[in-house]
């Protein structure tokens, strides 16, 4: 899509040379110019308080009671950081946590890029440590390494014809152990299966109130055909609000992910987040897109409403080719009430553009190599 009379990516200049038109963006006044301009940021900004305002008026904000560290597998990410199963968390870098939401968010995004201090409650004990930041940035590629207790990683399917059919799998099951190995969680699962293909495991599940011993073969895949997700059994208070509060409550929600990416921004300028850790391009956002899918559409219209707002954040940064770039001439010009010469505009495209190439290659990369 061209604008006509406008000097963009497209480096389209045979205008440049022929009296303005009436229709033509560069006739229009600086106030006209800067709508135009971030018309596309302003609806990212709207669709995300959409889903947002949604989100909190049917559903709630889900509270999750209870700041007790589940089941920690030995040599665990959890249990290199310094947990051990059972501990009751009781601050984070010296802020009491009431609830996992908090733990979630003081751990994942309050102290991100920071050394984290935690002090638990250990067999009566209390006891302190600290995880570095660069630990938590290590083992939190692939989602969070801690876990609440009562988290359940229950079977949502067995796929017909599988292994996990044939072996006597239901819907419902939930994982206990593996080979007697301890299963806090369904990434647990996905790893001790795909990790014996072909090889018997003896696998230990709760259905209903029952224990069942049941004996599968993963294929040559090291996949049994089954869908699973970890379900929290514990308290769950749910946050509710009316229409107008929604609404309140999505901006808030705005402002406080706005924050937190450009936080995320500080930390990888000053050097705390590697930036292929920090940042994803279409892999990683379709990886992240099919996993927030299978775990329901709310979950999948959070990601949608965090890619849009993420959308509008990067857009109106004042970077050329990016519409702050755009923003940021035509206020310049606005101010002086003189246009800038032509060439000077082709070469901050110019420049623009290479470096906004180099960078969608370099993390392009980044997702490919991190698969």
């Amino acid at each position: 899509v061209k604008i006509a009379g406008m000097v963009d990516e497209s480096f389209d200049t045979e205008f440049a040379d022929a009296e303005p038109q009436p229709y033509e963006f560069r006739s229009k006044p600086t106030y006209q110019k800067l709508f135009v301009i971030t018309a596309g940021v302003l609806m990212n900004l709207l669709l995300t308080l959409g889903i947002y305002w949604g989100i909190n008026f049917f559903q709630g904000k889900a509270v999750y009671e209870t700041t007790l560290v589940g089941a920690v597998a030995k040599e665990s990410p959890a249990q290199i950081a310094g947990f051990k199963t059972n501990d009751k968390i009781i601050t984070i870098n010296g802020k009491k946590v009431n609830n996992w939401n908090e733990v979630i968010g003081q751990f994942f995004i309050d102290n991100l890029g920071k050394d984290v201090a935690v002090k638990v409650n250990r067999n009566g004990v209390d006891t302190t440590f600290t995880v570095t930041s660069k630990f938590i940035v290590d083992h939190s590629k692939e989602g969070i390494f801690l876990f609440p207790g009562d988290t359940q990683p229950t079977i949502t399917e067995v796929v017909s014809k599988s292994p996990a059919e044939a072996a006597g799998f239901k819907p419902g099951d939930v994982f206990l152990k593996i080979d007697g190995k301890l299963i806090p969680n369904q990434d647990e699962v996905v790893k001790e299966i795909s990790s014996h293909p072909g090889e018997k495991l003896d696998v230990t599940v709760l259905r209903g109130k029952d224990t069942t011993q049941i004996a599968v073969t993963p294929g040559a895949s090291g996949k049994i055909g089954i869908g699973i997700i970890d379900i929290f059994s514990g308290g769950i208070n749910y946050q509710t609000y009316g229409f107008i509060g929604s609404f309140e409550q999505g901006i808030k929600d705005i402002g406080y992910n706005t924050s937190l990416t450009y936080s995320t921004f500080k930390s990888v300028i000053l050097g705390r987040i590697a930036f292929n850790q920090a940042f994803g391009g279409p892999v990683k956002i379709a990886k992240f897109a099919a996993r927030s899918a299978d775990s329901g559409i709310q979950a999948f219209l959070a990601f949608l409403a965090m890619l849009s707002l993420s959308l509008a954040i990067i857009n109106i940064l004042p970077f050329p080719v990016l519409d702050g770039g755009h923003f940021v001439i035509i206020l310049v010009e606005g101010i002086f009430r003189k246009e800038l010469p032509i060439k000077i505009k082709i070469a901050i495209q110019n420049a623009g553009f290479v470096i906004l190439l180099l960078l969608m290659a370099f993390i392009i990369y980044s997702d490919i190599i991190s698969l």
